[in-house]
């Protein structure tokens, strides 16, 4: 019997996309270039930008949905670099993405900020917008490159699929803009970060700490989704960013946070009634809405798992449970 093939596997924890912590074990984030497309240095153009993603990493996943949702395949490629050394960062293992880089031919993601900057000693993170035409990182903040591709690349689109001709079913509507801001930066302090406070803390006073904030958030946003102005998602009957953003979280929370985080207070299938819907119905639905299953498409689980097992224990042993990752919108399961 042929030995299955195993991804490579760091040793020792690594956080999946590149956070670090402090003294007081709360994690932080980095981010080193943050140039926008369009802009004078780097004008929308077909073909000419790569989106280098990891299937593990939430952050990547965010910009993953907005690429598909917005139907930009053939106007900015996605590249998966999908393994991680200890000490020198993210590489092309071609286990499931490309065994080198099929522009350049590098095998380390570290050889594309070297490129872009010779003097650059900051942490090798992903998601990354790479620029081919100048050769160096336009952005690597995965907010920022939402934003790049939620609008960035219009022109390029049908005009019923422009963000300005949406209306309230933009991503981003106008008249929900600030709304939709105030949410993201609370989410991401209590939630989509919230989850790694909690699971890198080195102290026990910070795990203690974070842990509580943690689910008082999703107490918050349990309430949230009680009102009906914020049903079937967040801001209404349309999915806007907001929802994006916090989806990429909850999807792993039962998966991966719950134990291997220890974020295990409560779990969203159990403890969250409205959450629970909320984040079936993203998954489950095949509506134009959804891009026709995009969030369902884009959510690898065995990654997911094989990923955040690799990072927290680094002895290859990737847990079962909880069966079944999702469960269906009605009585049965999947």
């Amino acid at each position: 019997m042929t030995a299955t093939k195993l991804p490579p596997q760091p040793s020792g924890p690594l956080p999946v996309c590149g956070d670090h912590p402090d003294i007081n074990g709360l994690y932080q984030r980095l981010s080193r270039f943050r140039s926008s497309v369009p802009s004078e240095q780097f004008p929308a153009e077909k073909d000419r930008y790569v989106l280098y993603i990891n299937h593990t990493c939430p952050w990547c996943h965010r910009a993953v949905i907005v690429h598909a949702l917005k139907g930009l395949a053939d106007i900015v490629q996605v590249v998966e670099v999908d393994a991680r050394d200890p000490t020198h960062g993210w590489f092309f293992s071609g286990f499931r993405g490309p065994s080198r880089d099929p522009i350049h031919g590098f095998k380390w993601l570290k050889e594309f900020y070297s490129m872009a900057d010779a003097q650059y000693t900051g942490r090798i993170t992903v998601p990354m917008l790479w620029d081919k035409k100048t050769r160096t990182v336009v952005n690597n903040e995965s907010s920022e490159i939402t934003r790049i591709l939620i609008d960035g690349f219009d022109q390029f689109l049908s005009a019923e699929c422009q963000e300005a001709n949406k209306g309230a079913s933009a991503l981003i509507p106008s008249n929900l803009r600030n709304d939709i801001d105030q949410l993201n930066a609370w989410v991401f302090d209590n939630i989509n970060n919230g989850v790694y406070k909690v699971g890198f803390a080195t102290t026990q006073a910070a795990y203690n700490e974070h842990v509580i904030w943690l689910f008082q958030a999703l107490d918050k946003l349990e309430q949230h989704l009680a009102q009906t102005n914020h049903q079937p998602f967040l801001f209404g009957n349309h999915i806007t960013e907001a929802d994006i953003r916090l989806y990429t979280t909850l999807i792993r929370f039962d998966v991966a946070y719950y134990n291997m985080f220890k974020c295990n207070l409560k779990m969203i299938r159990t403890d969250y009634p409205r959450l629970h819907l909320w984040l079936r119905t993203l998954y489950w639905s095949e509506c134009p809405e959804t891009g026709g299953g995009v969030f369902k498409r884009t959510t690898l689980f065995d990654v997911i798992k094989r990923g955040y097992s690799s990072i927290m224990a680094g002895n290859g042993i990737v847990p079962i449970g909880p069966m079944p990752n999702i469960m269906t919108l009605s009585k049965g399961v999947h």
